[in-house]
């Protein structure tokens, strides 16, 4: 996909503002940020918030920042790592709309057992015999995020939906 041109901002004149875009693009051209994550980077160096508010809407404007594909792009990353609590946590800490929240939730709770059941299989081959093994195995799935009911079906190796 290409990205239109950036052009001046409208209706904020100035070379701070076509500095703060500058920025704004640089720090997009690294990687994707949420509008809030863009937002708090760009404080620091805005003489006015508005300003920021302005450069903002022109770059989701032109699709140069989108928050829907910044969480497409940061679950990607992190799905076959982490659980969904802790995808969800970390995209709420950075700013991104409930709505927006609530389908990620959905659609990472379907596979959510089989992506329990690869992190315990890449680090342990044996199940618990010992409830102090059961508990470090516990922890280690609860610490990356994944629900409970699932984290007692993988080391019970049973199918939640079965």
């Amino acid at each position: 996909m290409t990205r239109p041109e950036p052009t001046a901002v409208s209706g904020v004149a100035g070379s701070a503002a076509s500095r703060l875009k500058a920025r704004a693009v640089g720090y997009l051209s690294r990687r994707e940020h949420s509008r809030a994550e863009l937002r708090r980077k760009l404080a620091p160096h805005a003489e006015d918030p508005t300003m920021i508010e302005a450069v903002l809407d022109e770059l989701a404007a032109g699709q140069w920042q989108s928050d829907s594909r910044y969480v497409q792009g940061y679950v990607r990353a992190k799905a076959s790592r982490q659980g969904t609590l802790r995808i969800v946590q970390a995209l709420r800490q950075q700013g991104v709309d409930e709505a927006e929240l609530d389908a990620v939730r959905r659609e990472l709770q379907g596979t959510e057992y089989a992506r329990a059941q690869q992190v315990w299989q890449g680090r342990f081959s044996e199940p618990a015999t010992e409830a102090r093994e059961y508990a470090r195995q516990y922890r280690f799935l609860a610490g990356r995020g994944f629900a409970a009911d699932i984290i007692r079906a993988v080391l019970a190796r049973r199918d939640p939906d079965a």
